[in-house]
């Protein structure tokens, strides 16, 4: 019988949860990394037992961490294996060498954005939101950071490498931090096209290579932004996460700053398929593991109050692609519930009857096993969690 893993990245370190093909009974491991916070864990596609991690804290800065016996034992790549956990401190010696490039473009190293005034400020590096690893070759994997850039390993994370076309690209300037920060947060590879892949930025929008990263292209045709100078700016536009189908990657799914979108042509063209939800606003966006037109997203109140519609913690599933919305919640909280559900906090297994989790900003890891019908806490009690991701282990 297959299994399941979950991994969960919290305010307070990391957590892996393990359980059968029933997912009736689970064992939780952690929290590894205790006192740090895990903006991200996953596995490679390629090796279930892979697992990287983004440990960042804003007094000692960004580790990245690597499992490879399926998260029982870990390592900073690029130090020894045998080297005891780290301190709350700075990364050791060279480990997790980020290198910036110079614009392939100008030859010159790019050194601004826009800020909310209009001025320029100089790029930083402040923290890695989101791993991907490749998904073939289990030593590749992409970082996705703030200040927005994207990164790429080929040695399992000991080195990193910008490319260097997204931020070099002729709309880097016009980038605006969102609330969270100028952060690049969605990351999706193409299973049919290794050169193409999808990102998504706060506040910038979201961008597609065509090319392996050489060159990237603005893709927000069709999103509006109310408030900004001009609604349907090429860039500007506060994406809070994208999702594909792995079996129809031209058409993604996308959760906005207000609207909820969706592309039939690799991000084109956008049109809106909010309906009848009760409020467009969320951060979460997923997309059924055997049904392409089956997606899901948690909608909350605004952008000034993070938190569920009369404090009932709702997911709402669309069968139809969009438009038409149902709202899953048999199991969850009906009042006085007042938690949020962060942008990489839900994931999808791909069983049979794929079991659907999400993580809260209240700690609990809520699944369901039977695609959103019914749902049950499989842990409380946890620091707010950051992220969620689900490896379906042979």
């Amino acid at each position: 019988m297959s299994k399941v893993r979950v991994l969960v990245g919290t305010r307070k370190g990391a957590f892996i949860l393990s359980s059968d093909g029933k997912r009736e009974k689970w064992d939780v491991s952690g929290p590894h990394f205790a006192g740090w916070e895990i903006y991200h864990m996953k596995g490679s596609p390629a090796d279930p037992n892979r697992i990287y991690a983004s440990q960042c804290s804003g007094w000692f800065g960004q580790i990245i961490q690597r499992s490879d016996d399926g998260g029982k034992t870990w390592h900073q790549p690029g130090t020894p294996k045998d080297q005891p956990p780290p301190p709350p401190g700075p990364p050791v010696g060279e480990s997790n060498k980020f290198v910036y490039d110079a614009s392939e473009k100008t030859g010159k190293p790019l050194t601004t954005h826009q800020w909310y005034d209009g001025t320029q400020h100089p790029w930083e590096f402040k923290r890695v939101w989101h791993l991907e690893p490749s998904l073939t070759e289990p030593d590749t994997v992409y970082a996705g950071i703030e200040d927005a850039a994207l990164f790429r390993s080929t040695d399992g994370g000991q080195a990193w490498k910008e490319l260097p076309g997204l931020r070099g690209s002729d709309t880097g300037p016009r980038w605006q931090p969102g609330a969270g920060g100028m952060c690049l947060h969605s990351i999706l590879l193409d299973p049919s096209n290794p050169k193409r892949i999808f990102i998504a930025i706060s506040a910038a929008g979201a961008f597609r290579t065509d090319d392996g990263g050489k060159s990237w292209k603005p893709i927000n045709h069709g999103l509006r932004s109310e408030y900004i100078p001009d609604p349907n700016a090429e860039v500007g536009h506060c994406v809070h996460h994208i999702a594909h189908h792995p079996s129809r990657p031209n058409t993604l799914f996308m959760q906005k700053h207000w609207d909820v979108m969706r592309t039939d042509d690799a991000g084109d063209n956008w049109r809106e398929i909010s309906g009848n939800l009760p409020t467009d606003f969320g951060f979460v966006i997923d997309v059924h593991a055997h049904e392409p037109e089956t997606v899901y997203v948690v909608p909350i109140k605004s952008d000034s109050e993070h938190y569920p519609m009369e404090g009932k913690l709702r997911v709402y599933r669309s069968r139809t692609g969009g438009n038409e919305w149902e709202a899953l919640t048999k199991g969850l909280p009906q009042s006085d519930c007042y938690v949020n559900v962060l942008r990489d906090a839900m994931a999808i297994d791909s069983l049979d009857s794929c079991g659907v989790y999400f993580g809260t900003t209240g700690g609990q890891v809520y699944a369901s096993p039977d695609a959103g019908n019914n749902w049950a806490p499989i842990v409380r009690d946890l620091p707010a969690v950051l992220s969620v991701e689900v490896q379906t282990l042979p």
